[in-house]
């Protein structure tokens, strides 16, 4: 199964529509939040895709909500903007309420900046922004073998 993971869009929904048509493949799709939005536009664009948001700080008066915990694929996915969990300033508490909640996965946004690292039985993806020319995105693949996590440019 391919997840595409993406973030921080800020109103692009230009590169939103590309990184969607660049992963045919992706059954899903996660919107980390600021863009909610442009995130409901392109689930009612791309209607047979499955679309799992949350909202972000910059996302005012949106209703959706700041996490989430699904599971695709067989693995368990906590995923989140960040901000509630004060990403910025580092990761202990995100990662804390990933692992309270027994993800195999966390995903979460706001730092803008692209990560994936494997900690002790937990794969943690930050997509980075998905805005403006410089954009990036995860594609999340989840297979009999094994996870992975890979960060593209749009």
């Amino acid at each position: 199964m391919r997840i595409l993971v993406v973030s921080d869009t800020h109103r692009d929904s230009f590169a939103l529509r590309a990184a969607i048509l660049k992963q045919p493949r992706a059954e899903v799709v996660i919107h980390l939040g600021d863009g909610a939005e442009e995130a409901e536009q392109a689930r009612n664009s791309f209607r047979r895709k499955m679309f799992l948001m949350v909202r972000g700080n910059c996302d005012l008066g949106s209703t959706l909500p700041v996490e989430g915990l699904t599971r695709l694929g067989g693995k368990n996915i906590f995923y989140t903007h960040g901000y509630t969990y004060n990403v910025k300033y580092g990761m202990y508490d995100v990662v804390s309420a990933a692992r309270s909640q027994k993800a195999d996965v966390l995903l979460f946004g706001h730092t803008h900046e692209a990560l994936t690292e494997y900690r002790d039985g937990l794969y943690l993806m930050n997509p980075g922004s998905l805005h403006g020319s410089y954009g990036t995105y995860g594609i999340l693949d989840i297979t009999p073998a094994g996870i992975v996590t890979n960060i593209l440019r749009v």
